[in-house]
C-alpha cells in the first residue's frame, strides 16, 4: 500500500500528498535554477519509473489524462512565488525503465525532475525503421536513431549538386534500376531529422521534392487527408505507420517498431 505520506490510507489522501510533493519539489528547483525568476526556463520535465508500485497513484497525482490541469497547478506555483514563467513553456510527463543523468530524484519517490533551460535540455532517444514497398532502393529497410543526424533520401548514394558539391544519400535508389518508380525520384529528394524537442522524427522536402518537380505526399495514420510538403522549411512529424510517396509511385513506410 502506498503510505510515504502518513497521511491516512485512503487514495484521495495518497494522491493529494504525493501532488503537493511534485509541486513542492517544482517550486525549490525552478528557485534554484533561475535564482527565483523563471524567464529562462524553457519546460519541466517530470519522469517516473515504468515499474512503479501503485503507478495508478503516480498518474492521478500528475493528472496523467488531463495534464493541463497539472501543468495549471504548476503555474498557480510559480505566479505565488513570482518565479515568471514564460507564456510558452512547457511540461512533460514520461514514465521510463531509468531517468536521464541529468534529472533529480525526488527522496522516498520513483520520480525524478528535470528543469529545461535555454542552456540545457535533455537529448531524447528515439530510433525507427523505414521499410521500401515500391522502388528499390539499396535495402528493403532501414533503421535510424536519433543519433544520425540528417538522414537524406534521394535517387543515387552520391550525387553532385549545387555549386559542384556532393550529397551523400543514405537511403538511396539506384538510377540503373529497372524498377518504375526509381525514374521519378530526385537526387535531392528529401531528409529525415530527430526533433528533439518534439521527441520524433520529421521528414522535409529537399528542393527536388518540392513542386513543380518531383513531389512528396504522406498518408498519415494521424490524418485522415492526404498531406503534400510543398516547401522546404515546413516538416511533417512522422507517426507509426506512416506511408510517403516519393515521385509518382515510390513507396517507404515509417515505424517506430520492428518488423517481425
Amino acid at each position: 500500500m502506498f503510505n510515504l505520506f502518513n497521511k491516512g490510507d485512503s487514495r484521495s489522501n495518497d494522491v493529494k500528498s504525493l501532488r503537493n510533493t511534485f509541486l513542492q519539489a517544482v517550486k525549490e528547483q525552478l528557485q534554484k535554477a533561475e535564482g527565483g525568476e523563471g524567464r529562462n526556463i524553457k519546460g519541466i520535465n517530470f519522469y517516473i519509473l515504468e515499474n512503479v508500485a501503485d503507478k495508478h497513484i503516480y498518474e492521478a497525482a500528475v493528472y496523467l489524462d488531463e495534464q493541463d490541469k497539472f501543468k495549471q497547478e504548476i503555474q498557480r506555483i510559480a505566479d505565488d512565488f513570482a518565479l515568471d514563467l514564460p507564456a510558452n513553456w512547457t511540461l512533460d510527463l514520461t514514465f521510463k525503465s531509468e531517468f536521464p543523468p541529468e534529472a533529480i530524484r525526488l527522496n522516498g519517490l520513483d520520480a525524478a525532475i528535470f528543469i529545461q533551460t535555454k542552456d540545457h535540455t535533455i537529448q531524447k532517444q528515439g530510433e525507427g525503421y523505414i521499410r521500401v514497398l515500391a522502388g528499390e532502393a539499396e535495402k528493403e529497410e532501414y533503421h535510424i536513431t536519433s543519433n544520425d543526424g540528417i538522414i537524406n533520401i534521394g535517387r543515387e548514394k552520391r550525387v553532385q549538386v549545387d555549386e559542384g558539391f556532393f550529397r551523400h544519400n543514405q537511403l538511396a535508389f539506384p538510377g540503373d534500376s529497372d524498377k518504375e518508380p526509381n525514374k521519378y525520384i530526385s537526387r535531392q529528394h528529401a531528409h529525415i531529422e530527430w526533433n528533439n524537442e518534439k521527441g520524433c522524427f520529421m521528414i522535409f522536402a529537399d528542393e527536388g521534392g518540392i513542386p513543380p518537380g518531383n513531389k512528396i505526399k504522406i498518408r498519415s495514420t494521424n490524418n485522415e487527408n492526404l498531406i503534400k510538403l510543398n516547401s522546404m522549411h515546413i516538416g511533417h512529424q512522422l507517426a507509426d505507420g506512416d506511408q510517403i510517396i516519393l515521385g509518382e509511385s515510390a513507396v517507404v513506410e515509417f515505424s517506430y517498431k520492428v518488423n517481425n
